[in-house]
């Protein structure tokens, strides 16, 4: 699927974007910012807060806190929450506690977040469904997208493919956190990373 231009492709599916409703997993405030930016003006959308990987509770409140604030600021969509349910992804990822960072058990913990908004995508009647995750140059966007077409076949909904980090992206996204003064985390945000070799947001402001 790396020959795939999922930029490409998310585009073209937006152009028939009017009337349609999709669901947007969303990360974090950063992530979500400049993916607003780029597909709220184009279909209705509503983000999707589900990341039960966070490491504890006050991690959890304080980046939906920031998600939430985003969204009055900006106005670009509405928000479901889910329930921070640490023991979902506790136990997704049992037995990958060793893996590296970016490894098995992150494509685990992208299909248990993605599942969920498939999941819930179908249940609220949406168009499409989708996630922030790939505006970071840190995410594999070819297993992200493979995992979102792999749901679209099983939960009959949708799928919008993306690589968001594409055409500036990711630069765009950090002047947003800095515009809106928005909390940048400098991990992804479960234990692992925390301690890994790579944080997520901690990279060079470089168009990457």
């Amino acid at each position: 699927m790396n020959k795939i231009n999922f930029d490409k492709e998310m585009q073209e599916l937006l152009k028939a974007g009017a009337g349609k409703r999709l669901l947007l997993h969303s990360c974090c405030a950063p992530c979500s910012s400049y993916c607003l930016e780029e597909v709220a003006p184009r279909i209705q959308t509503t983000v999707f807060y589900y990341n039960p990987n966070l490491d504890s509770k006050e991690e959890y409140a304080k980046r939906k806190a920031e998600q939430i604030r985003l969204l009055r600021e900006t106005g670009l969509a509405d928000f479901l929450d889910c329930d921070f349910s640490q023991e979902e992804y506790i136990r997704a990822i049992a037995g990958l506690e060793d893996e590296p960072e970016g490894g098995a058990r992150c494509k685990v913990c992208f299909h248990l977040r993605l599942q969920k908004t498939a999941q819930m995508a179908r249940e609220g009647g949406y168009d499409y469904f989708a996630t922030t995750l790939t505006v970071s140059p840190l995410k594999n966007a070819d297993c992200i997208n493979e995992i979102g077409y792999a749901l679209e076949r099983e939960y009959g909904v949708k799928y919008l493919p993306s690589d968001f980090k594409k055409r500036g992206g990711y630069l765009r996204s950090i002047e947003l956190s800095k515009a809106h003064h928005l909390y940048r985390q400098n991990y992804c945000g479960c234990t692992f990373s925390k301690r890994g070799e790579r944080k997520s947001h901690d990279l060079p402001e470089k168009n990457p």
